[in-house]
């Protein structure tokens, strides 16, 4: 009884432990092969706001490669930003 016990116990840790291994190496060297992995090794370093500070300006494309800047809604009423992913592809 106690070995099928440890044999069951065994499996189960397997089972859960080898789905989460695999994931985290598959996530670094998916990380390591984009280029975006590189250009953040040279990004600024964060900028400290307070409550009440101005956004600090930037540029991102939007799904068409049209970039746009914080800077060109300035003295609009609010600004809305949405982060979405482009495809459920998973990445």
């Amino acid at each position: 009884m106690k070995r099928n016990f440890k044999a069951a116990l065994a499996f189960v840790v397997l089972a859960l432990v080898v789905p989460i291994l695999s994931q985290c190496s598959s996530a670094d060297s998916h990380a390591a092969a984009t280029p975006e992995a590189n250009a953040t090794a040279s990004a600024p370093e964060p900028a400290t706001l307070k409550v009440g500070d101005k956004a600090p300006d930037f540029t991102l494309p939007d799904q068409n490669g049209k970039p746009y800047s914080l800077g060109q809604f300035r003295g609009k009423e609010n600004v809305v930003l949405a982060f979405y992913v482009l495809a459920f592809t998973g990445g």
